[in-house]
């Protein structure tokens, strides 16, 4: 992936939290990650790549933050289960504004949501992932991008 493509990814992010009305999102600067060790917090929505493109979009976030974003959006429920629906949302939705931008072809899972740290993904030997690092009050969530 190139500059311009990760910047696809990161003005997802951006069109996501202007959605919701939240004008003091920052995102840090893109970096490389090894792909030994997935980067997660609490929650992790994932979102699968397929078509000429493979891999995997993941949204990654502690819980604090998730229930600052319901509770943004009206929800008072921030139970576990709509915890996981958004952080699946999040992820879906970035995932499918990269979708947009990169065409049809650029095929996207529905998105699987994950409670602790996911040991068991997987990330595409032989690559790196972009991690994508956003700041909204004092929290951090991630975005990483590992697409071959």
């Amino acid at each position: 992936m190139d500059e311009t493509q990760i910047q696809v990814f990161v003005d997802g992010v951006l069109h996501f939290f202007k959605q919701l009305n939240i004008d003091h999102i920052d995102v840090g600067t893109p970096y490389l990650m090894e792909n030994q060790n997935a980067t997660s917090f609490d929650l992790t929505g994932v979102i699968g790549i397929s078509g000429p493109k493979k891999g995997c979009v993941y949204f990654s976030s502690p819980v604090i933050l998730l229930k600052h974003l319901l509770l943004k959006i009206g929800e008072k429920d921030t139970s576990e289960h709509n915890l996981l629906d958004l952080v699946g949302e999040v992820a879906n939705t970035i995932s499918g504004n990269a979708r947009r931008a990169f065409g049809s072809e650029f095929m996207i899972s529905v998105p699987l949501s994950i409670n602790g740290t996911p040991d068991q993904m997987h990330l595409p030997a032989g690559t790196r992932s972009y991690v994508i690092p956003i700041y909204w009050k004092a929290y951090s969530a991630v975005v990483v991008v590992c697409v071959q």
